[in-house]
């Protein structure tokens, strides 16, 4: 098949990428060529900004594809310009939505596609929510052929997924580990989670491209596994051969503390308890199922990490930020012990 990403690049759309040309389809990708390094060998690169409508029309005129899917759409403004660039130009068009959509706070842990859409803490959720109604009117007034996805937390080689981080990444907090420093977990750490990783995802997202049973439909694709934040951690720590020195602290409390979107990020998504129903994934892509144990994903992404200082952003910031929420925790429990 001739299939088109907009994006290709990113945690997930390169996994997309590098399965679909190991399956031997035609891959075209729409980015603006300055991460060339990150690029698969074998696909075709159509240099435009994805933003820029006339300069995606322009390398797109002499192209038809079997399947478009589009990344990097967070309003409806987006998909706008993409079924006026696409509705003549492809027979499916595949939006990549988020799992954070679902209802918040959930009605009960066990998530399903008929889990309702409504998240009031997230502005990125309530985008996709909006993109998501965009499409799903298309298709049912006209017919458009569109197929929304649904990824939860999503992890690559080249990212380590955490629920508190600074915004340059995670590596301060893998930092803080190897250093013996006291890392922050959201909660109590017993809340339930899924990590699939990107390699898994690809091979679900794969399986949906041409597939007649996709078209109009919404569909989540992640792991069977469920993990607590505190194991989540704990297999970091193993992974790094290091104690894990963990300190507890709400959600609430993170999200009041911090000028990051931790509001969003954890009430709206991360401290809720989530398992997820794979059932339609795997009917609709008989064979389905995530193959790589959160224990031996992350192994492998901090190996990558490790060996790639590049990828070692710093974040000093972040790091004082978590010093002092860290002493404001243990000098609260002071004064209240000192003061029955």
């Amino acid at each position: 098949m001739k299939i088109l990403l907009i994006g290709g690049t990113g945690t997930i759309s390169a996994a997309v990428s590098r399965q679909l040309l190991a399956d031997g389809h035609r891959l075209y990708l729409v980015n603006r060529g300055n991460k060339n390094d990150i690029l698969p060998a074998g696909a075709t690169s159509l240099v435009a900004d994805a933003r820029d409508e006339q300069a995606v029309a322009r390398v797109i005129a002499p192209l038809e594809f079997d399947a478009v899917a589009d990344f990097i759409a967070f309003t409806p403004a987006h998909l706008e310009r993409d079924y006026r660039l696409f509705k003549h130009k492809t027979r499916q068009f595949l939006f990549i939505s988020s799992a954070s959509a679902y209802r918040k706070p959930p009605s009960g842990y066990r998530v399903t596609e008929e889990t309702p859409l409504a998240n009031p803490f997230s502005a990125y959720a309530r985008g996709k929510i909006a993109c998501e109604e965009y499409l799903t009117r298309l298709h049912r007034e006209e017919g458009f052929p569109a197929t929304i996805v649904r990824p939860s937390f999503t992890y690559s080689e080249r990212s380590v997924p955490l629920g508190v981080r600074g915004e340059k990444g995670s590596w301060q907090v893998i930092k803080r580990m190897i250093e013996g420093k006291p890392v922050i977990i959201h909660g109590d750490g017993t809340s339930l989670w899924t990590m699939t990783h990107a390699r898994d995802f690809a091979r679900g997202f794969v399986g949906l491209l041409g597939n007649p049973g996709a078209t109009g439909e919404a569909v989540h694709v992640t792991s069977d596994e469920t993990l607590t934040w505190n194991q989540i951690h704990e297999a970091i720590a193993r992974a790094l051969n290091v104690p894990l020195r963990a300190v507890h602290v709400s959600s609430d409390f993170l999200a009041a503390c911090s000028d990051h979107d931790f509001t969003g990020s954890l009430t709206g998504d991360k401290a809720n308890s989530v398992v997820f129903d794979n059932a339609k994934i795997k009917r609709l892509v008989p064979g389905f199922e995530a193959a790589i144990p959160f224990e031996a994903g992350i192994r492998e992404t901090l190996d990558y990490l490790l060996a790639r200082p590049e990828l070692q952003a710093p974040d000093e910031a972040f790091d004082r930020w978590c010093d002092r929420v860290i002493a404001a925790r243990q000098e609260a429990i002071r004064k209240i012990r000192a003061n029955p």
